[in-house]
Formats: C-alpha cells, structure tokens, sequence
C-alpha cells in the first residue's frame, strides 16, 4: 500500500493521499482503536478540528489537529465538511473547515473511511441507537419509582448515567431526554426546556420543562415571544406558574390586554416589543417602526390598558401582564 501510494503521489497527489488515509483507518480497524483515537486521527489527517456526535447513543468528541481533545459550546456550522454515520441520516462527524470554493477530496475520503469504522465501533460497543421506549422515559422521570428502576431505565435508554442530562418538553410530544452537550435538534414548535441535572433528578428536570413550556408562545403577531425557554433562566418569575391557573379567570391586567388586543392588531406585537428591548429606540427597531410611530402607539395603548408603559414600574407590570397572559393559556 505504501509503494502504491508513492507511485500514485508522483501522478496524483490528492490521489495518493487519499490511499493514505484508507491505509491509516483500515489500520486503526485491525486494532480495534477507539472512538477519541478515530477522530483524533481524522483531525491529525485534516489538520482542523473534528467532531462526532451522535445525539441519540450521547457520543460527543471533538479533537483538536495537534490531537487533544477539547470541547466546544458552539454548534456544527453546516457549511463544515461532514458525514452521517448512516444512510440518509444526520450529519454526525464534522471537519472544522470554513467553507471552500471545491470541496476537497482528500476531506471526503477522511471522512467516509472515518465515518465507516466509527459505525463498526458504536454498533459494538454500545449497540444500535436506542429508541426512546415511552414506558422506559416514563420510568426515569417518575418521581416515585425507587432509583434502581430509574437507573435500570436510564441505561436502557442509552443514558450515562454518570453524566448529566436535561428533560425536553414539547407542546404537542411526549418528552425527550437529552444529554446535558447534546447537539440534538429541538422538536419543531413549542418547546420547554428543564435543567441540565443528574440522571436521578431528571423528574425535577421534567417538572421545571413544563413550566418552561407555559412561558413559551406560537411567536406570531397575535401570540409573540420565544417558542424555546429554558427553565434556567426564568429565575423567580417561574413562581408566577403556582399563582396563574390554565382555565381559571384571567388576572386584571391580562383582561385589559386581550381586550385592548381584540381592537388593535399591533397591540400585541408592540407591547412584547416594548417588555424585551433596552430601549423604546430598540423596540422601534425591532418591530420595523420610526420612533415617532411607536410613542403614538404607546400613547393608545397607554389609555386601553389604563397604566403608563415608559416608565420602569410600567415595563415591568407590562412583562408580568405578558407572562401572565402565556400561563392562562396552557
């Protein structure tokens, strides 16, 4: 293999060092080399970062090209070359390369041969991806079961049960338990979403989501906000949750908001505006307005809702109204 990659180098260099590298993985195959080894040896071949991540097994490994690993809070870019590890599956092992104007083939073939004996490993050593079995997730976030059965289901889960984990809450799905790094998409629509927690107080996790869950909004201009929160930032304004009961009778002020909402189709969109920006000149910005047009909405918004709205004991009635408004709803 060697004189052949010689030989082709003289005639192709991308060629020859494509033989290279199927050479350098289809050794690290015959002795059994592990998962940190195989993507410190694609970042090594590449000279940039490379990164696995298999949300559903919870793999995450990212190794610098000087080979240490090391990693990083950011999300793939998807301009990155990258690979599945199966057939019309998500990308899962990346090269950390800005984007080129060819993409390379040396790059390719350090990826497909990579990305090959990766699959071989995981398959052995952690078995197929799990599926989230509703009895098992049902198990691991229930509270009252003892913690060897929640254990037991958090393996079964594929789980590592010495790494922290989070509980997502989906507004029209059952929950997700995802590892604490998981790079895994979100589910599409609302979504709350618990604290990173050990695996044995993932039921506190699943409580906090579906708290989160009601501060979240569809985000159009008659129900505007963030269709994610985190439960880690809602801080003391989660207490809000205990107070405001779905179904029961709004609060005053929400009263005066649906109203006031009911006559004026901006109302809404402006006022979530108002609550979330530094300023009245953000707002504006936000909500694509001149300045001008804004104070003359707050002036009649001012009088529907029967409280001032720029001064700061008005803003923050006006986000607890707003908060208030999600949590009568669901």
């Amino acid at each position: 293999m060697k004189e052949l990659a010689g030989r082709l180098t003289a005639l192709d260099p991308d060629a020859g060092a494509a033989v290279r590298v199927i050479a350098y993985f289809d050794r690290l195959a015959e002795t059994r080399a592990g998962l940190e080894t195989l993507v410190r040896g694609a970042a090594v071949l590449a000279g940039v970062p490379a990164r696995l991540v298999d949300a559903d097994r919870r793999v995450h490994v990212r190794v610098e090209p000087d080979g240490t690993r090391q990693e990083s809070g950011t999300a793939p870019d998807p301009a990155w070359p990258s690979v599945a590890l199966m057939p019309g599956g998500a990308p899962a092992l990346w090269l950390e390369r800005a984007e080129q104007a060819e993409p390379s083939v040396v790059d390719a073939v350090i990826l497909e041969r990579a990305a090959g004996v990766i699959r071989l490993v995981l398959d052995r050593t952690r078995g197929k991806a799990p599926a989230d079995d509703p009895a098992l997730v049902e198990t691991v976030l229930d509270a009252t079961a003892t913690e060897s059965a929640r254990l037991h289901a958090a393996r079964r889960l594929g789980l590592d049960t010495a790494a922290p984990a989070r509980v997502l809450a989906p507004s029209d799905g059952r929950p997700r338990i995802v590892a604490a790094q998981s790079a895994a998409e979100l589910p599409v629509g609302r979504v709350g979403v618990g604290p990173a927690v050990p695996v044995l107080d993932l039921p506190r996790s699943w409580s906090e989501a579906r708290v989160a869950l009601r501060f979240t909004a569809e985000g159009t201009t008659q129900d505007p906000g963030p269709r994610v929160v985190h439960a880690a930032e809602l801080g003391g304004i989660a207490l809000l949750a205990d107070l405001v009961t779905p179904g029961a009778e709004p609060p005053p002020d929400v009263q005066a908001l649906e109203a006031a909402a009911s006559a004026t189709p901006w109302l809404l969109g402006t006022l979530h505006a108002v609550a979330g920006t530094a300023s009245l000149r953000a707002a504006a910005v936000e909500i694509n307005v001149h300045h001008s047009t804004l104070q003359e909405r707050l002036t009649q918004a001012e009088h529907l809702l029967g409280w001032p709205l720029r001064t700061p004991q008005g803003r923050f009635r006006l986000g607890l109204a707003l908060a208030m408004r999600h949590l009568t709803r669901c």
